[in-house]
């Protein structure tokens, strides 16, 4: 979700707030990224997520990449992970997020990376980071460029057993040859991946 990509949703309303489902900071609300095209995870969506990775989640660290609101990091923080990084390059998206985090008071769980994914990841790499979970959610017409889990899988961010987690537009069709796919969740508009 980082630089603002193609929509179709007629209902977006930029009044709307995105809530926190569940956890240490469920019922906060958080702003959305001044950007219609900047698409928020909906609630119906991100509660499917966690259901199927709730298990998954807790005492790991976590990121959010192409983060947008940075709501799912801050969902999976809410619900135990020990650490999230987000990734967006987008400026109005890194001020949102920098905003939900306060609002949070987890500052010190938490780290920001304004850079291009790729860049971000190498960066990552270089401090031998890693990821026990990462959820990727790149602007639609990414996916029909380039694959965002080929630099995951070449600096080695992902610890062994960890899981990536993709969203994309629903027909759009995304193959990869980097990792397994798991699992397949069609909500609306929306399809998640799920690999390993």
């Amino acid at each position: 979700m980082g630089k603002p990509h193609f929509t179709i949703d007629v209902d977006f309303n930029l009044n709307n707030m995105i809530r926190v489902i569940s956890g240490k900071y469920k019922g906060k609300r958080l702003k959305r990224v001044p950007n219609m095209c900047v698409r928020p995870m909906p609630d119906k969506l991100k509660e499917c997520l966690f259901n199927i990775i709730q298990s998954d989640v807790k005492g790991i660290i976590f990121l959010d990449g192409f983060a947008g609101t940075g709501s799912v990091g801050i969902e999976a923080l809410s619900r135990g992970a020990d650490f999230v990084v987000f990734i967006d390059e987008y400026y109005p998206s890194v001020k949102t997020i920098k905003a939900n985090i306060a609002k949070c008071e987890a500052g010190r769980e938490t780290r920001i990376i304004r850079k291009e994914f790729n860049r971000a990841v190498i960066q990552i790499a270089k401090e031998e980071m890693k990821f026990g979970m990462i959820f990727v959610d790149p602007p639609y017409k990414l996916l029909e460029e380039r694959d965002p889990l080929k630099v995951i899988k070449k600096r080695e961010i992902l610890e062994k057993g960890g899981k990536i987690i993709l969203r994309h537009y629903f027909k759009t069709r995304f193959k990869t040859k980097y990792f397994d796919v798991k699992r397949k969740l069609t909500i609306g508009d929306d399809t998640l991946v799920f690999f390993e």
